[in-house]
């Protein structure tokens, strides 16, 4: 049984963490959040300590670091993503190895120094990217393997989950803490399309906002036209007032099915984590970098059919 911390326990994600370690058969042994709304932890793991100041967190795992039978062995990173880097070092040099949501850092640089503190501590940064797990995301890949196309597919990727006023005044709409639509909520598709497609040869924005975000990109094997929003006024009309998400992935024209397979994915992660089989650094490097190209890139014009079809109606 290994011996887990969790950072950011207040947090949206942190209780498909809590679940995940429990379904591994692991355990939570402490876990830390600046807020205490933590009420979910007595039904996962109501042993485990908790704390709202890092400071005390962090002097709590150095004094199970002393004793081998009570050493922390992951430490579990759910905090906003600004706090990603500084988070995960400071599992690295706790002595333990770290599973921190995505995205796992902002830029390459970053990405860079976190190797070295791996090289440093000799432990190891895992990030979760679970579409990876998802049985349709399998399928496909192993498709345009098979396939071997000369040609590359038309791909449209649409996401819109709509969010409230809150998400404005947390530190999700806050660029300096968040990095924006495309990375907060776009970057796990990005690795995606990676993953199925291969590498990136052409990154163009065609639009951007603090509340949605609109480009194509260019892989080996693909031309992807994608769509972020987080704006409920762009959900389709068959969806609007139904549902507050859409989601829509087409191959070739071909509505991927993608409605199902989610629930269990942080633990399947888990499970291949602690299998040694994790994705780390280098894994999670092209998505990275095409955030990192996205959110500083100027905008330009469509040329050809390279525009998403909703940029129509932001046009207007």
């Amino acid at each position: 049984m290994k011996k887990f911390a969790l950072i950011g326990a207040a947090g949206y994600i942190a209780p498909r963490h809590m679940h995940a370690i429990k379904d591994t058969g692991n355990q939570l042994v402490s876990a830390y959040d600046i807020n205490d709304s933590v009420g979910i932890i007595d039904s996962i793991s109501p042993q485990s300590e908790f704390f709202t100041e890092f400071e005390r967190f962090q002097e709590h795992a150095f004094r199970l670091k002393r004793n081998p039978q009570t050493a922390l062995d992951y430490v579990a990173v759910c905090s906003p993503n600004y706090l990603h880097h500084s988070h995960i070092t400071a599992g690295l040099r706790l002595g333990c190895d770290v599973i921190c949501e995505k995205p796992l850092v902002p830029t390459p640089a970053i990405l860079d120094d976190l190797a070295l503190v791996e090289q440093e501590t000799g432990k190891r940064a895992y990030n979760i990217l679970q579409l990876r797990h998802h049985q349709a995301i399998l399928n496909l890949k192993d498709k345009v393997a098979r396939e071997a196309s000369e040609h590359k597919y038309d791909v449209e990727l649409t996401y819109i989950t709509s969010r409230g006023k809150w998400y404005m005044e947390s530190w999700k709409g806050d660029p300096r803490k968040s990095f924006g639509v495309a990375t907060n909520i776009g970057v796990h598709f990005y690795d995606m399309l990676h993953f199925i497609f291969g590498k990136l040869q052409r990154n163009i924005v065609h639009f951007t906002s603090e509340h949605k975000a609109a480009g194509y990109l260019e892989y080996e094997k693909a031309r992807v036209r994608w769509f972020l929003s987080i704006d409920a006024n762009d959900l389709p009309d068959s969806v609007k007032g139904k549902k507050p998400t859409y989601r829509s992935i087409t191959v070739n024209g071909e509505e991927m099915e993608f409605s199902e397979g989610f629930s269990d994915l942080h633990t399947t992660s888990y499970r291949e984590i602690l299998a040694g089989r994790g994705y780390g650094i280098e894994d999670a490097r092209h998505c990275v970098e095409t955030v990192n190209t996205i959110r500083s890139a100027a905008v330009v014009s469509t040329q050809n059919d390279e525009g998403h079809p909703f940029l129509n109606s932001l046009k207007r």
